[in-house]
């Protein structure tokens, strides 16, 4: 299977940086709860002196937001609403030990990570790109929406969208769960420097993952030159 960035998407924000991990051997079982207390404590040192809508890694993707002509105080990149919910409640809600150590993460670098269950995801091709508007994305809740023509997401081969507004918001359908056994993680920054904090990410998580698990990640970086980030082989589940 391939994750890529369509050119639209590529040309129209060129300060992109952005990577993947795959990893086959997760469950719900590693106890990841140190790990976690690190990371937020890193985030909670960093918020102890600014708010997160000051973070360049915020400014930056509320910026891209406005460009895409959404109000980034309505809706939010995924790292700036987790750490603004750590600023206020002082902790992370504990979903699944590869969602906490992501999110956990995600708040220590202050850049949108992603978590999804790959088996989830219909091949060949998963495509963050304008949607058309008959995509199909199911809530958290069971329920099924459409993105809006031209609202960045990421659609698979089957039609299926795996986000809304980019980074806003994850499908259901594709959240990692405890019969989750191989994921695909991927890390968005638009800031300057956001080539070396999706680097810095991915070598994290994938230290993490293999702590925890009998796992062997595998990362990559997508770039203009090295677009794409082949993992694994095509969904079982449609």
């Amino acid at each position: 299977m391939i994750l890529r960035h369509a050119e639209e998407v590529r040309s129209a924000h060129p300060g992109l940086a952005a990577g993947a991990l795959h990893a086959t051997g997760v469950d719900g079982t590693a106890d990841v709860g140190a790990r976690v207390a690190e990371y937020t404590s890193r985030a909670l040192v960093r918020l102890a002196d600014n708010p997160e809508s000051r973070f360049p890694e915020v400014l930056a993707w509320r910026r891209t937001f406005t460009r895409l002509g959404l109000r980034p105080t309505q809706y939010r990149c995924a790292s700036e609403s987790l750490l603004r919910r750590l600023r206020k409640e002082g902790s992370l809600p504990r979903i699944h030990p590869v969602v906490d150590l992501c999110n956990a993460v995600s708040v220590a670098y202050a850049v949108p990570v992603a978590a999804l269950d790959a088996d989830r995801i219909t091949g060949p091709l998963l495509e963050v790109r304008p949607a058309r508007g008959d995509e199909t994305y199911t809530t958290f809740d069971g329920r099924t929406e459409h993105p809006a023509p031209g609202e960045v997401t990421y659609a698979d081969s089957a039609g299926r969208a795996h986000a809304r507004r980019w980074t806003n918001r994850q499908s259901g359908h594709s959240a990692v769960r405890d019969g989750t056994r191989r994921i695909l993680v991927v890390a968005e920054a638009m800031h300057e420097g956001g080539p070396g904090t999706v680097a810095r990410v991915l070598e994290t998580l994938a230290e993490e993952l293999g702590a925890h698990w009998p796992v062997t990640p595998v990362t990559g970086l997508l770039t203009d030159e090295e677009p794409e980030f082949a993992f694994g082989d095509s969904a079982r589940v449609p």
